[in-house]
């Protein structure tokens, strides 16, 4: 064989792994993460998207209303952060979606997302109990209308975060399995 056309060839295997590497994970560990499913008990789950807020922009700041009293501002050290979540019941039976969710970060240290009231954040996720093929956001509310299209989790993170990422979200299904989603920050 010659060497040109060796040299063709092996140029040709190295194109075809790089493309075969070119597939979305279920997982990513990048910006490919909006729009991933996962399942976490019998529901199915998709990151809309999940980003840092700032409260002093006009869309922004429909998302941190409805705060518990007592919450309190942000500290220098800290930051709003959104994320927004479609679920969907693929099941034939009624099953309820997760209430219980975390963030983790790298160093494993875990947060919470702060409970907001539904009734001044139309934004904000409420555990729901969906009917076969329902979805949550439910059609026709302010957050399936929203911008995300997805029910909101708020947390307050300290920045340094950014220092241990990647970032897991944790879905805890009600009598179910873990997810968990890779986000983005």
């Amino acid at each position: 064989m010659s060497a040109r056309r060796l040299w063709i060839l092996a140029c040709a295997v190295g194109l075809a792994v790089g493309l075969a590497a070119c597939g979305q994970e279920s997982q990513p560990t990048s910006v490919l993460n909006n729009g991933v499913y996962i399942t976490a008990g019998p529901v199915t789950y998709q990151l809309q998207v999940s980003r840092e807020l700032n409260p002093f922009l006009t869309e922004d700041s429909q998302y941190v209303s409805g705060l518990p009293a007592g919450t309190g501002g942000l500290t220098p050290d800290q930051l709003w952060y959104g994320v927004f979540l479609w679920a969907k019941n693929q099941t034939k039976h009624p099953e309820l979606t997760a209430g219980s969710f975390d963030i983790v970060d790298s160093g494993r240290h875990h947060y919470f997302p702060i409970h907001l009231n539904a009734e001044l954040n139309g934004y904000a996720w409420t555990q729901q109990l969906l009917p076969p093929s329902g979805q949550e956001p439910v059609l026709n509310t302010t957050a399936s209308f929203g911008p995300t299209q997805g029910g909101l989790l708020l947390f307050k993170l300290p920045t340094a975060v950014y220092s241990n990422r990647p970032l897991t979200l944790e879905i805890y299904p009600p009598g179910g399995h873990r997810g968990a989603i890779s986000l983005d920050l």
